[in-house]
């Protein structure tokens, strides 16, 4: 099964961040906004309980941390995906080194840890240009608090849903 580890932002900012995925990002059905913490990783169905349980540890390991969305980025010419930069922070940093850790399930990271949330994806390079040279002129200046993270599993329609959530500090 295919699982990932993700923090889910406000309501509030799902919504403003849903504006433009639904017009940009052809995952926008798949999976709400998110931060991602660990990509996507193959797992069997019996490797849940460990790892659910190293997960518990992780969590409780970690407080409750804010965040803050600065700009408008992206990766190109890595790839054409335009995103709301996530300023790094020790909190955010920590707990994804923790999620790739010793004996942790699904190896090291393909790419460097940039936390973001994705407002478009798979776009042309022409589309790519004119999105993001219009979305950089946003004036982005969001801070909010996360208290949790969320392992997901994939369906077999390709839309991911939430397995177990996990509460920062907590038992």
């Amino acid at each position: 099964m295919k699982l990932g580890i993700v923090i889910f932002p406000s309501k509030k900012l799902q919504d403003f961040v849903n504006s433009y995925r639904k017009r940009y990002d052809p995952h926008y059905a798949l999976v709400p906004p998110h931060i991602t913490l660990k990509s996507a990783f193959d797992a069997d169905e019996s490797d849940l309980k460990t790892l659910t349980s190293k997960l518990e540890e992780i969590a409780k390991k970690h407080q409750p941390f804010s965040f803050h969305l600065s700009k408008v980025k992206t990766f190109h010419p890595l790839n054409n995906v335009i995103y709301l930069k996530v300023d790094p922070s020790e909190a955010l940093t920590t707990l994804n080194k923790d999620l790739y850790g010793e004996g942790m399930i699904g190896g090291e990271p393909e790419y460097a840890f940039v936390p973001h949330l994705t407002i478009g994806q798979k776009l042309s390079n022409l589309e790519h240009d004119d999105v993001y040279n219009s979305l950089q002129m946003l004036a982005i200046d969001h801070e909010e608090t996360t208290d949790r993270f969320h392992l997901l599993y994939q369906l077999e329609n390709g839309s991911w849903t939430v397995y177990e959530t996990f509460l920062l500090g907590k038992g």
